[in-house]
C-alpha cells in the first residue's frame, strides 16, 4: 500500500507531481491533511505521521519516507521503468545523487536565510556559502544542458525547480535559470497537478 499524505500548496505538491510523471497517481492513496502555516490559523493534523506536523509523507506498508529528496529517491527507485531516475548501474546515477543532496543540504538552507532577517555568518557560508554561488552553480550546469542531468527533464529538475516556480523571487535571475524553469512549467502534469491543488482547496 502507497499513501502519500499531501497539504496542498505545498512542498507535497511537487510529490504529487512526481507521482503524475512516474504514471503511478492511480496506485497512491492520497491523504489531504492540514499543516500549520505562518500567519493562518491552520493546526497541525493528527492523522499526519510525520513528527513535525509537516508534509510530504510517503507510507510504503509499514514504512514511512518523509524529506521530499528521500521521497523521490525512494519513488524512483521503486520505479525504475522512465528517466525520471537514474538505475543503480546507471553512469549519471552519482551525479543524481548529488543533486539530491545538494537541493536539502545546500539549496534549501541558503534561500532560507536568504530570504529571511538573519544575517549569514562565516560559520554558514563556510558549510554551505550564499545564494550567489547556488545560482552559479544552476546557471553553469543550465548554460550546457537543457536539464540538469542533460537532454531530458528528470526528477532533479521537478525537485529544484519547485521552490523557484512557486516563489518567483526565489529564482536565480539568469536566461539559463529562467528558461529551464519555463521548461518545466509547461509540462502537462504540473499543469494538471496545479489544477488539482485548486480543486483540494476549493472542492
Amino acid at each position: 500500500m502507497l499513501r502519500l499524505y499531501h497539504s496542498p500548496q505545498t512542498r507535497s505538491t511537487r510529490i504529487v507531481w512526481l507521482l503524475e510523471e512516474l504514471g503511478i497517481r492511480s496506485k497512491v492513496d492520497i491523504e489531504i491533511v492540514s499543516i500549520a502555516r505562518l500567519n493562518t490559523s491552520t493546526q497541525e493534523d493528527p492523522r499526519n505521521p510525520h513528527p513535525d506536523g509537516k508534509v510530504p509523507v510517503l507510507q510504503h506498508n509499514t514504512a514511512c519516507i518523509m524529506e521530499s529528496a528521500a521521497i523521490v529517491l525512494y519513488l524512483t527507485d521503486l520505479f525504475p521503468d522512465t528517466e525520471l531516475g537514474r538505475k543503480i548501474d546507471d553512469q549519471q546515477r552519482g551525479e543524481y545523487l548529488t543533486w539530491l543532496h545538494y537541493y536539502g543540504g545546500v539549496i534549501e538552507p541558503v534561500l532560507t536565510v536568504h530570504f529571511s532577517t538573519m544575517q549569514p555568518d562565516d560559520l554558514f557560508r563556510s558549510s554551505f556559502r550564499g545564494f550567489d554561488e547556488m545560482s552559479q552553480r544552476l546557471t553553469k550546469q543550465l548554460e550546457k544542458n537543457k536539464y540538469l542531468l542533460g537532454s531530458n527533464f528528470s526528477a532533479i529538475d521537478l525537485l529544484i525547480a519547485a521552490p523557484f516556480i512557486w516563489f518567483p523571487a526565489m529564482a536565480p535571475d539568469t536566461t539559463p535559470v529562467q528558461n529551464w524553469i519555463a521548461r518545466c512549467t509547461a509540462r502537462p502534469h504540473f499543469q494538471k497537478v496545479t489544477e488539482d491543488d485548486i480543486r483540494f482547496i476549493n472542492p
